[in-house]
């Protein structure tokens, strides 16, 4: 059984970075395709960012945050990260990080099996 804890949130303004952090215990997080997602009050949780499980090269991102958000990982401390720069205020969310077992390259949140609790991230103009 996977735990994630998602780590790195905070409060910024407009232009600066954060790095989150998802730490795994517990599974094989190295076997586990790695997805980040953020969600606003209201509103569906979104899909922001995977990770290849085997080929860590193949990385995907929602159009929103492309050249401005890189995803990776390092699978022999079982951590992944977010790293989001130049932030904007339509990036404020609580951000997760989840787990997917089956490899899946998937953008559909329903297709994680493992979430951590999430972390705010505050964006200010």
């Amino acid at each position: 059984q996977v735990q994630l804890a998602d780590i790195g949130g905070g409060s910024v303004q407009a232009g600066d970075s954060l790095r989150l952090s998802c730490a795994s215990s517990g599974g094989t997080f190295s076997r586990y395709d790695v997805g980040w997602f953020r969600q606003t009050p209201g509103k569906e949780r979104e899909f922001v960012a995977v990770i290849s499980w085997w080929n860590t090269g193949f990385v995907y991102y929602t159009d929103s945050v492309k050249g401005r958000f890189a995803i990776s990982r390092d699978n022999t401390r079982n951590i992944a990260w977010l790293q989001m720069d130049n932030l904007k205020p339509e990036d404020t969310a609580v951000y997760y990080c989840a787990a997917d077992s089956f490899g899946r390259r998937s953008q559909a949140p329903s297709d994680y099996e493992y979430w951590g609790q999430g972390t705010q991230v505050t964006v200010s103009s």
